[in-house]
């Protein structure tokens, strides 16, 4: 089975939406063949849950639920949305599933960021001591989306001061990071003991095209880049600009045992079936190495 060099962190990869990994036996069928051992998958626990831990697979992650209700104004849909988390994270357990992939996404992105992070506080303060006794830790990833919350080092380090519990984690995507001019070795400096799950993927800088368009107002004529904007692009781990191998070394000494699990978004593999399996493969040869 694939594994990394530096402590030698099982690889999976994220189930995605193209048809042949919506196709649940064959895309098991070709992680086995291909020495995947992990799968993160959404939110659905039951039948396709099952069939991948009874073809000796593990879940890595499991998609949390009602992510937008968690920081909703509405303080009913808040407790609402905290009751079913639990009740998923309960269900998760049959499957041995203890991490829970979340993205701090507002419901009302407009509101000013202090409110949406006091909505977000609330949720999470209680649901932690429940996640605590299941032994179950949320997994957050600081994708930058519309008003999202949790994606800077400043986000992060103040969700842990006002909600210390260790069943709120980090899920750590170094591509967000390079994105936004953050440096994702520093990052892991400060934050390395709070991972507690890992996405490969990597991000390639365009600095000719920043030069040409800046980064800060709407280009004329930019060109449209698949996952990314005209400055940077989502890429396969090794194509971008992410030091893996050092990133390892951090989380070993911190003691992360987890897995790295792929996720596919580069616009040079995504589309086909050949392409997004090679993609996958490439990935998983390079963060072998590393």
């Amino acid at each position: 089975m694939f594994t990394t060099r530096t402590g030698t962190f099982a690889i999976g990869f994220r189930r995605g939406w193209s048809a042949w990994q919506k196709d649940l036996p064959g895309m098991i069928a070709w992680a086995k063949a291909n020495d995947f051992s992990v799968i993160d998958m959404s939110s659905d626990v039951g039948p396709a849950w099952k069939a991948v831990t009874d073809a000796g697979l593990r879940i890595g992650t499991a998609d949390a639920v009602s992510w937008k209700d968690l920081l909703s104004p509405d303080a009913g849909r808040r407790k609402e949305a905290v009751r079913r988390n639990i009740e998923h994270a309960r269900a998760c357990g049959q499957f041995g599933v203890t991490r829970l992939f979340f993205v701090a996404l507002p419901e009302k992105p407009e509101l000013p960021r202090k409110d949406n992070f006091g909505f977000l506080v609330d949720s999470l303060s209680a649901l932690a001591p429940e996640l605590e006794k299941l032994g179950v830790a949320l997994s957050i990833e600081g994708w930058p989306g519309p008003g999202a919350l949790c994606c800077t080092p400043e986000g992060y380090r103040a969700l842990f001061k006002a909600v210390p519990s260790r069943a709120i984690g980090i899920n750590y995507d170094p591509s967000h990071l390079i994105r936004m001019g953050i440096d994702p070795i520093r990052f892991l400096g400060e934050f390395a003991d709070r991972v507690v799950h890992v996405h490969g993927k990597d991000t390639e800088l365009l600095p000719e095209n920043l030069y040409e368009f800046g980064h800060e107002q709407p280009a004329t004529f930019a060109p449209s880049i698949g996952f990314g904007a005209w400055s940077w692009r989502y890429t396969i781990p090794g194509h971008g600009q992410m030091r893996w191998g050092k990133a390892f070394e951090l989380l070993h000494a911190a003691g992360y045992r987890g897995a790295v699990c792929i996720e596919l978004e580069d616009a040079k593999f995504n589309g086909t079936t050949e392409g997004e399996q090679a993609g996958l493969l490439l990935s998983a040869r390079f963060l072998a190495g590393c």
